[in-house]
């Protein structure tokens, strides 16, 4: 590949760099779309994804206005640092909906749904129709307060802080590194104050049936905990949904710190 552009920088010079710069910033951008929320979506086939990637390769090209690599730079060791510096931008920016799916899973065991799982198309794995719909809704939320927007701009920032033909990846000047410690150790902690209303209210019935089962012992109090717990849970899970809402979005205005 790299005798390839030579001989083709000797005989179309800017041409040359042209292709030498948009290999390099399309592996960046594919990197990028291939973990970042909403771009990794498993329902946009991989023509649409591969289309925004060679769009978005273009348009930078275009507005970035690279020059020529240097002479010692070897092609394949840009397009790996490019690629791993795209997907690390998009899995920070998963790792904030991670909360969100811990709380729904939380939400669902509680319920007594666990053994209510389908597979979902975006991970490859079983996941609950709960947390499937809490995810989703963690998404238009996310896409809603301009998630898209930072998550695009710290995409363009990255250019600045690691040009394409650096051979170093700054990670301190690329992402700010407490903020990001702080905000993959409170994912669970997240997770229970998305959950925490369900849970303290299946709790107190857990406990309204446990004094049942003690007062009246003719009771199938095991039974009616199977009846109870899914539809109470999901009373209380739709009279705090305005709340549940407000959580996320002020959680997903603080991603902005990020970068």
């Amino acid at each position: 590949m790299d005798n390839f552009i030579a001989q083709l920088g000797h005989m179309f010079p800017q041409l040359a760099v042209n292709i030498t710069a948009g290999l390099i910033v399309f592996a960046r951008v594919l990197g990028f779309i291939r973990l970042a929320p909403v771009f990794n979506r498993k329902e946009v086939n991989t023509i649409t994804k591969l289309s925004l990637a060679l769009l978005l390769t273009g348009i930078f090209v275009a507005t970035l206005h690279l020059g020529p690599p240097p002479k010692d730079n070897s092609l394949l060791v840009s397009i790996l640092l490019n690629f791993v510096t795209g997907a690390m931008i998009g899995y920070m920016a998963q790792l904030i909906l991670l909360a969100i799916d811990a709380g729904a899973d939380m939400i669902n065991m509680q319920m007594g749904l666990s053994s209510a799982m389908v597979l979902d198309p975006t991970t490859q794995s079983q996941t609950s129709i709960l947390g499937k719909c809490v995810s989703l809704l963690g998404i238009l939320i996310f896409i809603e307060v301009g998630g898209l927007y930072w998550l695009v701009n710290a995409f363009v920032r990255s250019f600045q802080i690691f040009p394409v033909y650096a051979t170093s990846i700054p990670l301190m000047k690329l992402v700010n590194m407490d903020y990001l410690i702080q905000l993959s150790s409170n994912v669970l902690y997240m997770g229970l104050q998305i959950a925490s209303p369900v849970l303290l209210a299946t709790l107190g019935q857990d406990i309204i049936l446990g004094v049942i089962s003690k007062t009246a012992p003719q009771v199938n109090v095991f039974q009616l905990s199977f009846l109870f717990k899914p539809v109470f849970g999901a009373a209380i899970l739709v009279w705090i949904l305005p709340m549940l809402a407000n959580i996320i979005s002020d959680y997903f205005r603080s991603y902005s710190n990020i970068f």
